[in-house]
């Protein structure tokens, strides 16, 4: 046992020590959760998914099918569309493999052509150096340095290191006589570079046995029927609070297969504009395109942009012209605005909305902590959080603050008020005036 220093019993530890615990733990937490992320992605993606097929299994039990044969046809179903996908990225991707240099060549060449286009702007920018003298002349560039460069000695570290790729003299020791003919062969192997393929290639093995992993976890835990949601029931004592623990379940999987169908349907249409877009405007693999903005739609703000970035790299490389490649650009960008900004709010329901800045700061965090998939799975999981913050006693405030435009109740603070207050406030200049303008909330009560 450790020592600890003696204190009565109504001596009461500070609060900064409580809230350095807290740190402590929080830290900890999240190293664990970056590190453990090979065992723990794939248990929280077939958690999420056991969530949405969920009543998918109650309707195949009515109609008499038992929970082993649902869980059997949820995972051939993903395994189908994982190998539909696979079959319809393998062409593009092959064909890219194939003339990755003659692809490299070509970027090389269209860079080249760019930097011409604003060699105008380097030179006027030089020139501006110049003018204010940001532009005089290196020392080393001094002729009369030079020439003093020139006329000094070299000392024979350097003429070793300045000729170290090809055949050069040896340097002889202080006192040795050394034949003036003797050379010694310097062969440099440079080091094999990683590319990007291989380091795909590498992570094959480990993405394959992960999604092996989610598939046998999700069968397992579909094919056990109620099992999860009784053991999770009976850890309750009170009548009251297994009848809540069931019915916050129930919201669970109802909010999030909500959220999910609504969004994959929504990424469905938009992959098909994106698709028919792109072959407008002449773009190679239209469907690649198509299955890109899809997939990269799951992804709240950064697959917009992830989009937009290949798409502008692919039309450089096959336009000749600045003009069509930005027009590709503008037009990817324009179908995800007007996914992002009118469909997904009109046909999303209200209550799966969320606040904007959390859900990028959720987005971003996720994505430092499991990279692409945690950017997936992080807005899922933020929908499982707000209904367990709308369930858990004194979690209110903060599934509030997790809600979008339109929060819900509070059960210590009335919505209308709060909307009054803050639409009073909005309307002040300073702080003075937003003083004033609150001042009749407190003074009334209210």
């Amino acid at each position: 046992m450790f020592p600890s220093l003696p204190r009565s019993p109504d001596t009461k530890v500070p609060k900064v020590a409580n809230w350095a615990v807290i740190g402590i733990f929080v830290v900890l937490l999240f190293s664990f959760v970056a590190q453990a992320r090979d065992f723990l992605m794939p248990v929280t993606l077939a958690l999420l998914l056991f969530f949405v097929f969920v009543p998918f299994r109650r309707l195949m039990e009515r109609w008499g099918l038992g929970a082993g044969l649902t869980a059997t046809i949820v995972s051939l179903g993903l395994v189908i569309a994982l190998a539909v996908i696979g079959l319809l990225v393998s062409g593009p991707v092959s064909r890219l493999i194939d003339n990755a240099p003659q692809i490299g060549a070509r970027l090389e060449y269209r860079m080249s052509e760019i930097r011409q286009n604003f060699a105008g702007i380097e030179r006027a920018a030089k020139k501006i150096d110049e003018i204010t003298g940001g532009g005089k002349t290196a020392p080393d560039d001094d002729p009369a340095n030079a020439d003093s460069a020139r006329s000094r000695p070299a000392s024979p570290v350097s003429d070793v290191m300045s000729t170290v790729t090809g055949t050069v003299t040896s340097v002889p020791a202080p006192g040795t006589p050394q034949p003036p003919d003797q050379h010694i062969q310097v062969e440099v192997t440079p080091a094999p570079a990683s590319s990007t393929l291989g380091s795909l290639m590498d992570l094959g093995p480990a993405v394959l046995s992960q999604i092996i992993f989610t598939l046998f976890l999700l069968f397992f835990m579909i094919s056990s029927g109620d099992l999860l949601y009784l053991k999770i029931v009976q850890s309750f004592d009170r009548m009251r609070d297994k009848r809540a623990a069931y019915l916050a379940l129930r919201e669970i999987e109802d909010r999030l297969g909500a959220y999910l169908g609504s969004i994959t349907l929504i990424n469905a249409g938009l992959g098909v504009a994106i698709g028919l877009a792109m072959w407008a405007w002449g773009m190679p693999s239209p469907v690649l395109f198509g299955l890109i903005g899809f997939l990269l739609n799951f992804i709240p703000y950064i697959g917009a942009v992830c989009g937009v970035a290949i798409a502008s790299v692919v039309g450089l490389f096959v336009f000749d012209d600045l003009f069509t490649p930005l027009m590709v650009a503008a037009t990817y960008l324009a179908l995800t605005a007007i996914e992002g900004q009118l469909v997904t709010p009109y046909f999303v329901s209200r209550k799966l909305q969320l606040n904007t800045v959390v859900v990028f700061l959720t987005v971003a965090l996720w994505a430092w902590l499991w990279s692409v998939l945690g950017m997936i799975v992080a807005v899922p999981l933020l929908v499982v959080i707000r209904v367990l913050a709308d369930h858990i006693p004194g979690l209110e405030k903060f599934g509030n603050f997790l809600a979008g435009e339109h929060p819900p109740a509070l059960a210590d603070e009335d919505e209308e008020e709060a909307r009054e207050l803050v639409d009073a406030a909005e309307e002040t200049d300073n702080l003075e005036e937003a003083k004033a303008a609150t001042q009749q909330f407190s003074t009334t009560g209210r």
